[in-house]
């Protein structure tokens, strides 16, 4: 018999890092690329595994206007493309079958802009000088409120409801550790994929596996090391996407 499977997505996470695996892509080409992506991690070594459902944590784009220290005048977030890019994502994501939108809040009270981190190098070595910045030097500084603690209540709800055999989480850092914990304290076969960053080898201890699935856009296999494995190979994997209410029993 199939076991269940949950897919959790962070993101924030999975539109950087796909942005720097696969390039730039459209609002459905990538909700198609994430949905196809999360599909492969239902088959591991020749076994089928049944889908419970894909949880897809982020935010949604700012509607504010901030003002701009170069330009000396406010911006329109809202119209923004990077803004009209995120809506049209999300209403794709939407439409997916067996994919919910799990949704934080940002901390617009404590918005603002930033120069980005490698202009102001450049600045402080004096490289370039004031004079020379241009208004795409600098980038909105927005922090998620909820998301992380979103990810963490679902992991325990599904978990604890004993409503799927193997949770798969699709981040990049170490919040997850106590989560994931707790999850296989409850019998629960847990599995991060990073996306084929390499991670830390201590966090080996806390996961069932890593496995990393290639491009979605090309057809490709899943790799897969297991925490066992790690001891061997050092912990290396393979470089080779509607809304709902909280309770995750929908």
């Amino acid at each position: 018999m199939a076991g269940k499977t949950a897919i959790l997505v962070d993101g924030g996470f999975y539109r950087k890092r796909a942005r720097q695996l696969w390039g730039e892509k459209t609002p459905a080409e990538t909700a198609d690329g994430l949905f196809t992506y999360c599909k492969r991690h239902l088959s591991e070594h020749g076994r089928k595994h049944d889908l419970y459902r894909i949880f897809y944590y982020d935010c949604p784009p700012i509607e504010k206007q901030l003002y701009h220290p170069l330009l000396q005048r406010t911006t329109d977030l809202s119209r923004t493309p990077q803004s009209k890019w995120m809506k049209a994502f999300l209403e794709e994501l939407k439409q997916k079958r067996k994919v919910a939108l799990r949704l934080g809040i940002l901390d617009d009270n404590n918005s603002e802009y930033q120069i980005r981190y490698d202009v102001l190098k450049k600045l402080c070595a004096g490289k370039i000088q004031i004079s020379d910045l241009s208004e795409a030097d600098f980038q909105p500084n927005i922090k998620q409120k909820g998301v992380d603690m979103k990810i963490g209540v679902d992991i325990a709800s599904l978990a604890y409801k004993k409503q799927v055999d193997q949770i798969v989480l699709i981040a990049g850092d170490s919040d997850f550790v106590p989560a994931a914990k707790l999850a296989r304290r409850e019998g629960v076969d847990f599995v991060l994929d990073p996306l084929g960053a390499t991670i830390k080898d201590e966090l080996f201890e806390h996961i069932d596996g890593k496995r990393s699935c290639g491009d979605p856009y090309k057809k490709n296999h899943c790799h897969s090391v297991s925490a066992s494995d790690a001891a061997v190979d050092g912990g290396l994997a393979s470089q080779d996407a509607n809304t709902e209410p909280d309770d995750t029993e929908q």
